[in-house]
């Protein structure tokens, strides 16, 4: 199968009818990604995401009937919305870590009985979303990851062993809150006075906070196991890929991706599939990976509990990860996918990977042409012929940025 064909793998018209549809609660690339892997699917489907969410520009965008004015967000009125949902039933959908445990915390109560969902418990997602539990979870398990130190008080501080690693960096127990607020993943601490003023600011601020060492090499040796676990404890589809370039840079998202056979990276699967035992893991997954350039381990960096940025890029690789959610959750058959995905094919995000190649660095010595080539046969992250106008969007929030940037404007979508 070459590229082509995958980027014009057909939106078929969802099922007007009987169908039991999902109500998706994400927003933005990963929101969008999900309408169209369940269109892809012939699942008819709803979407709670924010006013103006890239999401709303979909030809698939429908808010969930009778909820007025709920956007997605999860906090002590989410219960009171979704059961004002005019639905007799539904599937339930995470796009987001908050929504995944929210959904995860409905198991055994009433609203179980009208809305369905693919999840595992409560407790196994906490373990790997809360990033101190993470780590403290894998030394206990003995997986390969990076050295973790919990930083609850400044006695920690002082007892992460700068003059042992190379470099370390902060990270936040819980991601999704921390990058809303800093619009990044991570803070490089150069030194310990260094790490001592973050810890102090960011728990000041309410941020938990871990100390990591940073495993030697470039942005393209990380790798992306992406699939789904079902019920009875089956890998009914999985696909690994190669992070080629990244935006911003050290802390950012893959702006151009490959596809890899999974058994170049089957030290990482042998792990990610013990890690998924333990914890008997049921649902969606994307594990991230690091390859130690110093000894070629592959370490465990982190695993998202539900769908990502390039979900959309697997369904177009034959792994539909939400269509296999919606079948788990309506305890149906997962149908295992037995070829494997293509080898090779790209995906680019044109907006962040335009800036990522303007600088040398971002390039990694790859010539201009090469990235060209790779941009003319890559699948294209957002933009797809036949949905045009999300794709249209972001292009244009881009265009009167650089406008703006070049004539000292600041921006304000």
């Amino acid at each position: 199968m070459d590229n082509d064909a995958i980027a014009d793998l057909p939106l078929r018209t969802p099922a007007a009818s009987k169908a039991i549809p999902v109500i998706v609660i994400a927003r933005d690339y990963t929101g969008l990604g999900m309408l169209r892997c369940l269109a892809q699917a012939g699942i008819p489907s709803y979407i709670a995401c924010p006013p103006d969410d890239l999401c709303m520009y979909s030809r698939w965008y429908r808010p969930p009937p009778g909820v007025g004015a709920w956007h997605g967000e999860i906090n002590e009125h989410t219960h009171h919305y979704v059961s004002a949902v005019t639905l007799d039933r539904a599937v339930l959908m995470p796009g987001a870590d908050d929504a995944a445990l929210w959904i995860a915390g409905l198991a055994g109560s009433r609203l179980a009985n009208r809305f369905h969902f693919s999840s595992s418990s409560h407790e196994t997602l906490d373990i790997l979303q809360d990033k101190q539990r993470f780590g403290q979870f894998l030394a206990t398990a003995g997986l390969p990851h990076p050295r973790t130190f919990t930083l609850n008080s400044q006695a920690d501080v002082l007892a992460v062993p700068f003059d042992k690693m190379d470099r370390v960096f902060v990270k936040p127990m819980d991601s999704q809150h921390f990058n809303n607020a800093f619009g990044k993943k991570g803070i490089w601490a150069h030194d310990r006075d260094e790490l001592t003023r973050l810890w102090d600011e960011l728990h000041t601020a309410g941020f938990g906070v871990i100390a990591q060492e940073y495993v030697p090499g470039s942005a393209a040796d990380h790798y992306f196991i992406d699939g789904f676990r079902d019920r009875l404890g089956d890998i009914s589809g999985v696909m690994a890929r190669r992070r080629v370039r990244i935006y911003p840079p050290d802390f950012g998202n893959s702006s151009y991706c490959e596809t890899v056979a999974l058994r170049d990276v089957s030290g990482a699967y042998d792990t990610l599939c013990d890690l998924l035992a333990r914890l008997n893991y049921r649902g969606i997954f994307s594990a991230e990976f690091k390859r130690d350039s110093r000894n070629g381990v592959f370490r465990i960096l982190e695993v998202n509990t539900r769908a990502w940025w390039y979900v959309e890029f697997a369904a177009r690789c034959g792994i539909n990860v939400c269509a296999m959610a919606y079948n788990d959750a309506l305890e149906r058959p997962v149908p295992r996918v037995v070829s494997s995905p293509p080898v090779g094919v790209g995906c680019v995000n044109w907006v962040n990977d335009a800036k990522s190649v303007l600088s040398p660095a971002g390039r990694h010595g790859a010539s201009w042409l090469r990235i060209i080539r790779q941009w003319l046969h890559s699948c294209f992250h957002v933009l797809r012929s036949n949905d045009l106008r999300p794709g249209l969007h972001v292009m244009g929030i881009a265009l009167m940025q650089r406008i703006k940037s070049l004539a000292g404007i600041e921006y304000r979508g």
